[in-house]
């Protein structure tokens, strides 16, 4: 850990702010890593904590509707390419979703700020994504 980080580090602690700090970028800087409550977990570009459904298939989304709306697919631009663990999966709309390791990726409406794990646990049935 640089001092510039570990400064960083102790200025969020201080003011009680999220740790910040993204470890890793992947799929093209689509996906991060954050230290978080919860640990380290996978992040949107925006430092917005990822989730995984239960039930969703294997590299298939089962979310739409409603509840795409309260999960917002994490959507990959027209030029993304697959960058193991990182797939992309096609929606019944022909729109392309981030995967890891086949399951889809989700932000969770609730969460306000980088950092915010407050999906976890929903339902059973979300849970936040570890490297």
């Amino acid at each position: 850990m640089s001092a510039t980080t570990k400064l960083l580090a102790i200025a969020a602690v201080a003011f009680g702010l999220p740790l910040a700090a993204h470890a890793e970028d992947y799929a093209g800087g689509a996906i991060k890593t954050m230290e978080t409550s919860k640990g380290e977990v996978l992040t949107d570009a925006k430092g917005m904590t990822l989730y995984t459904f239960d039930k969703d298939a294997e590299n298939t989304s089962n979310c739409y509707d409603d509840c795409a709306v309260k999960w917002p697919p994490l959507m990959a631009d027209a030029s993304a390419t697959d960058a193991a663990p990182f797939t992309l999966v096609s929606r019944k709309d022909g729109s392309r979703q981030w995967a890891h390791n086949g399951k889809p990726l989700y932000l969770w409406q609730a969460d306000k700020q980088p950092g915010d794990v407050s999906g976890d646990g929903v339902g059973g049935a979300w849970h936040v994504v570890k490297e």
